[in-house]
């Protein structure tokens, strides 16, 4: 890990560092948030996964989510959105594709799989690495996202059992394998089975039989991608019904998908992963 900025913020840290990456075979660049409380000892971390197009540098900058974090005593953990790099493969007469549009899975095919392992980089590699090299609890993790990243998050709390504490989501993309975006992206990296895509879909996993933890989620009413039926919370609303899974889905009126919608409920979002991990053992 080498750190390659420290910014003073609300009497704690905000700080970025580049590593290589064993699983996706580049450098990787990651932020993290240390609330003035991580000098006295180690503190729970809260995850956050960027969307489309996006870099750790978004939700830093945007969210105001670190005067959230310092009154909370919670680090943050902000991951890049996928590989990047002249040797990684790319789309770049796209922005839904390639670097920028990890999706948070693990790709399985050429030219995806070698770079494009963003499931494990973030779920695993990633936590192992900021736990031994900072002040952060060990197990002690919540996560959250928006768009691409709140579909991240979702699939990150359903497919690892017991390595988060809570998991909310802004605007996620709820059901991939229904949507364009998921369509064009889980095809790419997994190939032209759709019956492969459904183990990263969040809705597909909750039909299937996976247990959750209790869901929190906020969508503006005004979200264009609502409306082009990009993130169909409806059909994660319906399954979770069917399955009796506790799903708290706030439709917020007027709100659009941009950081404006983040910043208005990120407070929220941290108190409530606050709560869970301040009732651990």
């Amino acid at each position: 890990m080498e750190r390659i900025e420290r910014i003073r913020e609300f009497g704690g840290w905000l700080e970025r560092y580049r590593h290589d990456s064993e699983t996706c075979h580049c450098p990787m660049t990651f932020s993290v948030y240390l609330p003035p409380q991580a000098e006295s000892g180690p503190v729970p971390a809260v995850y956050f996964l960027s969307g489309l197009t996006c870099t750790d540098d978004n939700v830093r900058v945007k969210a105001g989510a670190q005067r959230y974090a310092a009154e909370l005593g919670l680090a943050l953990v902000m991951p890049d959105t996928s590989p990047r790099g002249e040797t990684v493969s790319d789309a770049p007469d796209r922005y839904d594709l390639g670097q920028g549009a990890g999706f948070y899975v693990n790709a399985s095919r050429p030219p995806w799989a070698t770079h494009y392992r963003m499931f494990d980089y973030a779920n695993l590699e990633l936590p192992a690495l900021v736990e031994r090299a900072l002040p952060l609890r060990p197990g002690r993790r919540s996560i959250t996202g928006h768009s691409m990243g709140g579909h991240g998050a979702l699939i990150s709390a359903l497919r690892n059992p017991g390595l988060y504490r809570s998991v909310s989501a802004f605007a996620p993309i709820c059901n991939p394998v229904a949507c364009g975006w998921g369509q064009g992206c889980l095809g790419a990296y997994l190939g032209d089975d759709p019956a492969a895509w459904k183990e990263w879909d969040a809705t597909e996993l909750i039909r299937a039989g996976a247990t959750p933890l209790p869901l929190l989620i906020d969508q503006g009413t005004d979200d264009e991608f609502l409306a082009e039926g990009q993130l169909r919370p409806e059909a994660l609303s319906r399954i979770c019904a069917e399955r009796d899974v506790p799903l708290t889905l706030r439709m917020q009126p007027g709100y659009d998908h941009s950081y404006h919608f983040i910043a208005t409920f990120i407070g929220e979002h941290l108190a409530y992963h606050a709560r869970a991990l301040a009732d651990m053992p």
